[in-house]
């Protein structure tokens, strides 16, 4: 399979994605450092996220993914309004029809998704930047039910706000 699965994410040190109730404010503080997102963002033909984040962008003020292609992996209706397709079927099958189409490198984002990409062994490439903040509750990036997967590191970063940013790839 030619097409690429990269995740590039924010955790809270204690493993949170965002809030329980999928909000992501905490994350303000750090939002005018450079980590890297916007080379990152450049370099993916698109994305392919799951409900929790769907919804969560929707209430953003802009749609932030522009004309990049948007699959939102769901099983209950939704009405796009950006373009985005609905993917209701599993990750295998997905990666299958983008390498299919054509894509070379996609986005994951949100943490259901991720899980279940990893679960299938299809992430290529783990970013995460892990805040200096503990929430103490909230939507896991990591949880039960995924293999053992080892890790190769290629690069860790320390931000000056506290970020560090570890980058692997499946060893």
């Amino acid at each position: 399979m030619a097409v690429r699965f990269a995740v590039f994410i924010a955790t809270s040190l204690d493993g949170f994605i965002a809030r329980p109730d999928g909000s992501i404010e905490w994350l303000k503080p750090f939002e005018g450092e450079e980590h890297g997102y916007g080379a990152f963002f450049a370099g993916v033909d698109a994305l392919v996220i799951g409900r929790g984040t769907y919804e969560t962008v929707l209430g953003f003020p802009d749609w932030p993914y522009g004309k990049k292609r948007v699959i939102v992996c769901t099983s209950r209706p939704a009405s796009p309004t950006h373009g985005e397709e609905l993917w209701s079927g599993p990750p295998r099958e997905l990666a299958e029809r983008l390498d299919r189409e054509g894509a070379r490198r996609v986005y994951l984002d949100g943490g259901v998704l991720i899980r279940g990409f990893l679960r299938e062994r299809l992430v290529d490439e783990l970013t995460v930047n892990i805040v200096p903040l503990l929430l103490g509750d909230g939507r896991p990036l990591f949880a039960s039910g995924i293999p053992e997967l080892p890790l190769r590191l290629l690069e860790a970063k320390s931000l000056p706000s506290g970020v560090v940013q570890l980058r692997y790839v499946p060893a």
